[in-house]
């Protein structure tokens, strides 16, 4: 590993050799990002690119399971009565008192402490965007 080093005229960004593990190539992430692009029609021929036997595409229903999650009217009117009789959560009311008072460094706070309660940004994210619809809610009623 020491002569590696020693003898190493490779540039940092370079990822050849033992430096592989350090640095994803450049390409990797850009790939990571974009969406799967649409396959070409299939040639017919069992080799090359576009190999494969053509067939006629069906359009098949939509599964169930890609239905899950969705919110229905249904679902939303359970909601609105569970969330009208059990009302907050102690951090949910901590996170409301954060918003009230309104300043940049408290929304931040409120951020910070849904990201600690929830697990990840984005979930933090979403919860403070609907405590903070609460308290315009609560503003507008009275």
């Amino acid at each position: 590993l020491a002569q590696a080093e020693a003898g190493s005229t490779q540039d940092s960004t370079d990822t050849v050799g033992w430096r592989a593990h350090v640095r994803p190539p450049p390409q990797a992430a850009a790939m990571a990002k974009t969406a799967k692009a649409a396959k070409p029609a299939s040639s017919g021929l069992a080799i090359g690119l576009n190999k494969g036997f053509i067939v006629t595409g069906r359009e098949m229903p939509q599964k169930a399971s890609h239905m899950k999650g969705r919110n229905s009217k249904r679902n939303q009117l359970v909601r609105e009565v569970i969330r009208e009789v059990v009302g907050y959560a102690p951090y949910e009311r901590r996170m409301l008192e954060l918003i009230k008072i309104g300043s940049a460094s408290t929304f931040k706070r409120s951020l910070k402490l849904a990201k600690r309660r929830l697990g990840t940004h984005k979930r933090g994210k979403k919860k403070r965007d609907e405590m903070s619809e609460a308290v315009s809610a609560m503003r507008r009623k009275g």
